[in-house]
């Protein structure tokens, strides 16, 4: 069984900070890649930014040069450096691992609760 368990957000200023955290726990084969996605009221789920095992990493255009997504192998978590925020980054957002359970498994999304992040003017 896998669990992905998130931390970090929470209310912050315009032009503030803020860092996620995702760990994910319990038995697995391995984690091929961890990333972050965000949901707003009424909008579509987007991706914000991944990184594979071997370091890879994909920003969505919209928080390029903002947000810094890093990976600690070795603890299995990832995290979401958060700077210059806006208030269009308000949403909810969700860590995701695509995590081979046994080595004969194929891989599957997992997903975590949720964490707000609510940016005011």
């Amino acid at each position: 069984q896998v669990q992905l368990v998130e931390s970090g957000g929470g209310l912050v200023q315009a032009g503030g900070s803020l860092r996620l955290s995702c760990a994910a726990s319990g038995s697995f084969f391995s984690i091929n890649a961890m990333g972050w996605y965000r949901q707003a009221p009424g909008k579509q789920r987007e991706l914000v930014a991944a990184i594979t095992s071997g370091g890879s990493t994909n920003y969505a255009d919209s928080v390029k040069g903002r947000f810094t997504i890093s990976r600690d192998n070795a603890k299995n978590t990832v995290y979401l450096q958060m700077n210059s925020l806006k208030p269009e980054d308000t949403a909810v957002y969700y860590c995701n691992a695509l995590i081979r359970s046994r080595w004969f498994d194929p891989q599957n999304d997992y997903w975590g609760q949720g964490t707000q992040v609510t940016v005011s003017s």
